[in-house]
C-alpha cells in the first residue's frame, strides 16, 4: 500500500508526463465505465486546459503575436517543464518569459521574452494591493534638515522593468481597439518602463534614465539624497523636486520612512 505522499507524486507525475508510461499509478484505479487510462486522460486534459487558459488571460499579446496554436503548444510544453506550485492560478506563469528564451520554436522573436515579462507585470500590478495616496500633510511636518533622510516606497501596484525593444509599443499596437498604424520599428532602440494601473487599467510610463536611477534606487531602500544623487549621476540635469513631486501626485510614490 503506497503512502498518500508516494500516491500523490505518482498522480502528479502522470499527469505532467502524458508519456504513456502510466502504470505508477494507473494501477491504483478501478476499471469502470471508462478505463485507467482513459479516466487518467480527461484528467489530464482538464488540467491542461485549465492552465493553458490561465495562460492565455495573462499573456493575451504574446497569444496575438504567435498565434493561438503556436501558444497552446508552448503552453503545454511549458506546463510540463514548470508545473504549477500554488493553488490560486493567477499566480501560475510568472515563468513563461525565461522559458521563451530557451524554448526553440520561438527564437526568431527576440523580443517575445520581454513582451511576456511586460505581460506579467501587468498581470501583478492588476492584482497587486492597493494603497491610499501620500498625505502631503506628513511631508509638511519634516523638517527640512531631515528630508533627505526620508526613504520613499513606491505603490504596491507599481513594476519595473528594462528592454532593448520597444515593447510598450509591440503591447500598445496589439491592444483590442488599436487604431493607427501597426507597425513598430524594432530598432528605434530600448525603453525603460514603469507599470502601473489606473483604475484597474494597465498603465505603460516610459522612464528618463534619471527617473529609472532615482525610482530603481527608492525601491532599493536608499534615502532620497542616495536616490536623488543616483539620479543625477545618470542625468546632470535630473531635478529632484520637480520628479518627486510628480511621483507623489501620480501615486507612483505613497509612502515614506526614516
Amino acid at each position: 500500500m503506497p503512502t498518500l505522499r508516494n500516491l500523490q507524486i505518482d498522480f502528479a507525475t502522470a499527469i505532467l508526463n502524458n508519456s504513456g508510461e502510466d502504470a505508477n499509478f494507473t494501477r491504483h484505479l478501478v476499471d469502470g465505465k471508462l478505463s485507467p487510462d482513459r479516466q487518467l486522460g480527461i484528467y489530464r486534459n482538464n488540467v491542461f486546459g485549465c492552465l493553458s487558459d490561465a495562460l492565455k488571460i495573462a499573456y493575451p499579446v504574446t497569444v496575438k503575436l504567435v498565434g493561438t496554436e503556436f501558444f497552446e503548444h508552448l503552453a503545454d510544453e511549458f506546463i510540463r517543464q514548470t508545473p504549477s506550485e500554488n493553488g490560486n492560478l493567477h499566480h501560475f506563469g510568472g515563468e513563461l518569459a525565461k522559458f521563451l528564451t530557451r524554448f526553440p520554436p520561438a527564437q526568431e522573436l527576440a523580443y517575445l521574452p520581454d513582451v511576456a515579462r511586460l505581460e506579467w507585470a501587468c498581470h501583478e500590478v492588476f492584482f497587486a494591493e492597493d494603497h491610499l495616496p501620500l498625505n502631503s500633510d506628513r511631508l509638511a511636518v519634516v523638517p527640512e534638515d531631515q528630508l533627505e533622510q526620508l526613504k520613499f516606497h513606491l505603490h504596491p501596484a507599481t513594476r519595473m522593468l528594462t528592454s532593448q525593444f520597444p515593447i510598450h509599443q509591440i503591447w500598445e499596437t496589439n491592444q483590442e481597439g488599436f487604431k493607427g498604424n501597426p507597425a513598430v520599428n524594432l530598432d528605434r532602440g530600448g525603453v525603460s518602463l514603469l507599470v502601473r494601473r489606473n483604475d484597474y487599467q494597465p498603465v505603460l510610463q516610459p522612464l528618463t534614465p534619471g527617473e529609472w536611477s532615482f525610482l530603481n534606487a527608492c525601491q532599493a531602500g536608499d534615502d532620497l539624497f542616495e536616490a536623488s544623487g543616483s539620479a543625477q549621476k545618470t542625468d546632470p540635469h535630473f531635478e529632484i523636486g520637480a520628479t518627486l513631486k510628480q511621483f507623489v501626485v501620480d501615486s507612483i510614490l505613497v509612502d515614506f520612512s526614516q
